[in-house]
């Protein structure tokens, strides 16, 4: 089992990693941080002029025809910028749900807008506080037509179309026609906005099964926590190599800091959590890529794994910086922010550490039989 990527992908991440520095420094990401924008646009029209949100589209919707494992590099990259665009919504999320479960009319009418970056897509499910489990949903379907509240949603006040969760089932709505309302919901990081929509008697059509949206949302999510944990990574990896620069640059009483062995065991257990994080998401990234049948416990692994190394690594780069760490003027908190934000996309850790006990509980039990 190969768990290094190949020459094409490494040469992909080379090009990612230039276009990248060149377009999305953290002056990027301040840029929205301090303004009323909701994403930076122009860097979103730039990365679809790349093809990177056509990369696993199939070429007869618009895309490129690549695969998981491009995309898991690009996560990576992205992560590591905390690029303040729409991304993962677009696709990680509406991209695998319209390919796993659309219709050929529904792929064709929707995936190529996502392709070239002039659709935006979300999915909605959460309602407020609490998981989203089966028969706990108060939005409904009524008739061809939406009604109810999301909240928050991911990038809702700025998309076009919506993949809602309602009653047993999952449906595509269109948010810029009749009956949807819009309103912007403040979190932990402005860089990655959220919205409430309320549905009133929005237009609507089901996507796969009206009976078993909960179970394909099981789906979608495995196959969404390995490129979110690719994400995670990559903000672990750069939030890892801010404080080591730092301690490396700073120095106390004639040394630099790095020398000391507090600073020395906090850089060392960072490193341990990245990599390990790391090492999880290349297995993710096998079993996405291969529809394996250890996707699931594949993908809880990745996520628990991805989401304590982004939270471990950003906290500890704002204490190796000491007080100026949790000032304003150094970055320290654009990490730490993504981080909190990442870690409550799909669900929260909690979730996913039940996810992965109950998967191998049942792995364990199949073994027995």
């Amino acid at each position: 089992m190969n768990f290094e990527f190949s020459e094409d992908q490494n040469l992909l991440r080379e090009q990612a990693q230039g276009f990248l520095q060149q377009h999305c420094g953290m002056d990027k990401v301040r840029a929205v941080l301090d303004s009323d924008m909701s994403f930076d646009a122009q860097l979103y029209s730039k990365v679809a002029e790349m093809g990177w949100t056509a990369t696993a589209i199939p070429e007869q919707y618009g895309g490129i025809g690549l695969g998981q494992l491009e995309l898991c590099v690009l996560a990576e990259e992205l992560g590591k910028v905390v690029a303040p665009i729409p991304f993962s919504s677009s696709v990680y999320l509406a991209t695998e749900a319209l390919l796993m479960f659309g219709s050929d009319a529904q792929k064709t009418q929707h995936l190529p807008g996502i392709a070239d970056g002039s659709s935006i897509a979300c999915l909605a499910i959460a309602e407020g506080v609490g998981p989203a489990l089966p028969g706990k949903l108060s939005c409904r379907v009524e008739q061809g037509q939406l009604f109810g509240q999301k909240i928050p949603v991911a990038d809702g006040d700025v998309a076009q179309l919506a993949i809602v969760v309602a009653g047993s089932g999952m449906y595509l709505a269109d948010l810029t026609g009749s009956g949807v309302t819009r309103t912007s919901v403040a979190t932990i990081d402005p860089t990655r906005s959220h919205a409430n929509i309320e549905f009133n008697g929005a237009a609507c059509e089901a996507l796969g099964d009206e009976t078993a949206g909960f179970a394909q949302l099981e789906s979608l999510y495995d196959r969404a926590a390995i490129l979110f944990a690719f994400e995670q990574v990559g903000g672990a990896h750069n939030a890892l190599e801010m404080a080591k620069e730092y301690a490396l640059g700073r120095f106390a009483f004639g040394r630099s800091i790095a020398s000391y062995q507090a600073i020395k065991h906090k850089l060392a257990d960072m490193y341990i959590e990245a990599t390990l994080a790391k090492s999880n998401a290349f297995y993710g990234a096998w079993a996405l890529s291969t529809d394996a049948s250890e996707l699931p416990i594949a993908a809880a692994t990745a996520r628990v794994s991805a989401t304590n190394a982004y939270h471990e690594c950003s906290k500890e780069n704002i204490q190796t910086h000491g007080g100026m760490g949790f000032t304003w003027e150094f970055d320290c908190h654009l990490h730490y922010r993504r981080s909190k934000l990442l870690a409550s996309n799909l669900g929260g850790l909690r979730t996913w550490k039940d996810r992965l006990v109950t998967t191998l509980e049942q792995s364990n039990l199949a073994l027995e039989a």
